[in-house]
């Protein structure tokens, strides 16, 4: 079954990990998947990394967390420094291996540059790259969308016309950025509604449990921290009630999301299993 059929028959847990850079952190990895299992997600989404600098790796991942672990992959694909030629290539070999699901999307510069250049054979915009994915036929795809909008969009009208341009492309459904304030959602969802887009919207959640992940998350893509967290934060008199006051505000937001019949909730777990999983055990 693909995730977009799974979102029609029920709400879908999914989780989001990263290629790790050592050995270690590997093991790490696969010890965090194997504890997280037993929550049955509907699949596991792997990032790749600026420039593709992770596109071996990520798939590395994908065919243990598939042949090993007897879960979904899905894999992160950008547009970043491929032609046509190699794209389908890539995409071909993908789909040999079993591996029938991926994130479509544009894609961070390669570290050192600042701004988005396309490949002379490539793609400038993710809609352009899902089209392409949906020529070459026999995958789902899911594209990211933005609650509080896309860094470089000019506008939140913008942005939600070039996410209806992805999904008229023929992208599958949605997952959101990550966010903390549940009506940022709420409204980008009735936006996307309004503007014809009926995939569903799943939203991304990544719990923050200390200042240092804020001041990250902050740098990566900006997000609005609401007072309530900070404060909430601010209070605690050890790392460990930090811990605690931040599983505790992202276990209201998810209950706050499933009253709303949310298609699933997708975790960025940091490739860590604890605090997901306290959260999972709450809901």
């Amino acid at each position: 079954m693909d995730i977009a059929k799974k979102y029609q028959q029920e709400q879908v847990i999914s989780f989001e990990v990263f290629p790790p850079k050592t050995e270690k952190g590997m093991q790490n990895l696969i010890s965090a998947l194997t504890d997280l299992k037993k929550y049955n997600p509907g699949f596991i989404s792997v990032t790749y990394g600026a420039g593709g600098s992770t596109r071996e790796k990520t798939l590395e991942i994908a065919l243990i967390i598939q042949d090993q672990l007897k879960m979904m992959p899905l894999v992160h694909f950008t547009c970043v420094g491929s032609g046509r030629e190699e794209i389908r290539e890539y995409l071909e070999h993908v789909k040999k291996l079993g591996i029938r699901n991926i994130m479509a999307l544009r894609g961070d510069p390669p570290s050192g540059e600042v701004s988005f250049t396309p490949h002379p054979d490539g793609f400038s915009y993710a809609n352009e790259l899902v089209e392409y994915i949906r020529d070459i036929d026999g995958f789902t795809i899911g594209v990211a969308g933005y609650p509080e909008g896309h860094i470089e969009a000019p506008d939140i009208a913008t942005d939600i016309a070039n996410l209806k341009k992805k999904v008229d492309a023929g992208s599958d459904f949605i997952i959101t950025q990550l966010f903390f304030d549940n009506d940022d959602f709420f409204r980008f969802v009735d936006r996307a509604r309004a503007a014809g887009i009926d995939v569903p919207i799943v939203p991304g959640i990544m719990p923050v449990t200390n200042f240092n992940q804020i001041e990250k998350v902050t740098q990566m893509c900006a997000p609005k921290i609401p007072g309530t967290l900070t404060r909430s934060l601010e209070q605690c008199d050890s790392r460990d009630d930090m811990c605690q006051a931040g599983i505790q505000y992202t276990i209201t937001q998810c209950r706050q999301l499933q009253e709303q019949g949310i298609p699933g909730f997708h975790f960025y777990t940091l490739n860590r299993s604890g605090v997901v999983g306290t959260i999972l055990d709450a809901l």
